[in-house]
């Protein structure tokens, strides 16, 4: 590797981005701290990672040197004006808990995951996902006619069965349906921490059998985000709260999963592009390497990358297209229609559209009107975390902005740690997998299993806390009907 075609801002941000890493970890035993690592190693990986994984020798002929330095740049300002925040923000937000420390680190580092009385509250918030699981599969079979193997068995059934899907511009029940989506990815990946985590054999058992059923309906499927939110959690959860080894297993069983994740993503990218089907339709059809014909021969194409890590390339695209005057900051449109996306669009019908502007920009744009499903796109571009605030606010206020979010974020993580009881903590490890996926975008989107997790988890408190006031009252009557003698 060529080291001598990164400019100075390279070098730069990435020493940053270390020297804040190690504050972070430093603070670990705070409930900030490890949110904090969450957020520095997305930007590691879809911004630092981008520009060594992939070719950035094509980058500069694409796209040119100064675009590409002014995007290291940003990254930097973004670091900085992060590494500033989240500090006293968490601190405001969190004054009531500040001498709590970190329950994930507690269970991380001891055994007291496996004291009783904890355990027996895991088994309630078991309990609790199953109800909800059954529930929604129901719904879904239901409006599929039953058919079992599909919505389970999809590496047998050669499909996959889509029970919530909709066009890209929703309408009528879409609300509910992308509701009920989003509650599936929430449900499927409180599955595996409890799975990974419990001590009881029939809770584990319950766990591992519905992570069974519902792991595959992701697996084979065309998006990574999903897989990601789905199997990370309990990846992590088993690993560093539930495996008892040396930290060097550890470690050895994260880069085998990385391996292994790397080649399936490889192959979804490839599928995706190729097909534009699901993996389980691509198997059903025995995809193997894929041919081409030139010249009369044929040769044997295989794809080497995945191509998935492009945010930096794509803050950099943004650069270019502001220098070329294609593509204006939206002065927080953008975020505004992130904002009010949870509104349906049968309620609101001309609701603002998110990223279409600058999927258009990007010249993704088609024939169809802003009235089809499609709204008007092709595809829709993820724009990275540190580029979607360039998008809205311009090349230096837009960093910034970000690096607040991703600081508010963070505190929002860490009280979900400090409060430290089992539903909250199991809420927290997926918003920390949700982190990674937020480095495509700070969007509803990839957020709505967590919003909507942790209004299920208010619910079931208000509900815990009136069944104990209930049996606190029955304990008073009978009290005064039997008195002490």
């Amino acid at each position: 590797m060529d080291l001598s075609i990164y400019p100075i801002s390279f070098f730069l941000s990435a020493i940053v981005l270390l020297g804040i890493s190690l504050f972070a970890w430093k603070h670990r035993r705070q409930g900030w701290g490890l949110p904090m690592l969450a957020v520095l190693g997305t930007v590691a990986v879809w911004y630092h990672g981008d520009g060594l994984y992939n070719d950035y020798e094509m980058y500069r002929l694409t796209l040119g040197d100064d675009a590409l330095g002014a995007a290291w740049w940003q990254v930097l300002l973004f670091l900085v004006t992060f590494a500033l925040l989240v500090k006293p923000l968490n601190e405001q937000i969190n004054r009531r808990f500040l001498k709590r420390r970190s329950h994930l680190l507690i269970y991380a580092t001891s055994d007291k995951i496996r004291n009783p009385n904890l355990q027996h509250s895991i088994d309630q918030v078991a309990s609790a996902l199953l109800v909800c699981w059954i529930a929604l599969m129901a719904v879904a079979l239901a409006r599929k006619g039953w058919d079992v193997s599909g919505m389970f068995m999809p590496y047998l059934e050669g499909y996959k069965l889509k029970p919530w899907s909709r066009g890209r511009v929703g309408g009528g029940m879409s609300a509910l349906l992308s509701l009920a989506g989003y509650v599936q990815i929430l449900l499927t990946a409180g599955f595996g921490i409890v799975a990974a985590i419990a001590t009881n054999p029939k809770t584990r058992l319950m766990a591992i059998t519905v992570c069974f059923l519902a792991f595959p309906y992701y697996i084979f499927d065309r998006t990574r985000n999903p897989m990601i939110a789905t199997m990370g959690p309990g990846l992590l959860a088993w690993v560093f709260i539930g495996l008892r080894a040396r930290m060097i297993v550890k470690v050895g069983i994260l880069v085998a999963a990385f391996l292994l994740a790397n080649f399936w993503f490889m192959f979804v990218v490839e599928t995706n592009m190729n097909r534009g089907v699901t993996l389980a339709d691509a198997l059903a059809q025995g995809k193997g390497s894929k041919t081409s014909v030139i010249g009369g021969e044929e040769e044997e194409e295989k794809s080497k990358k995945h191509e998935g890590l492009s945010m930096y390339s794509e803050l950099a695209t943004m650069n270019d297209l502001f220098d070329a005057g294609i593509y204006k900051p939206t002065w927080g449109k953008r975020y505004f229609a992130e904002v009010v996306n949870f509104i349906p669009r049968g309620l609101w019908k001309n609701k603002p559209l998110v990223g279409v502007d600058y999927a258009l920009a990007r010249g993704f744009g088609n024939d169809e009107g802003q009235d089809a499903s499609g709204a008007g796109i092709t595809a829709s571009i993820a724009t990275g975390m540190i580029g979607q605030g360039v998008a809205n606010f311009g090349r230096i206020i837009g960093p910034m902005c970000s690096a607040l979010l991703m600081a508010i974020w963070v505190s929002i993580l860490a009280r979900l740690d400090l409060r430290g009881d089992p539903a909250r903590l199991i809420l927290c490890t997926v918003g920390m997998i949700l982190t990674f996926n937020m480095g495509r975008d700070i969007t509803l989107f990839v957020l709505y299993p967590f919003v909507f997790g942790y209004m299920l988890l208010l619910a079931w408190e208000w509900q815990q806390k009136k069944k104990m006031a209930q049996n606190v009252l029955a304990v008073r009557r009978s009290k005064r009907t039997f008195p002490a003698r």
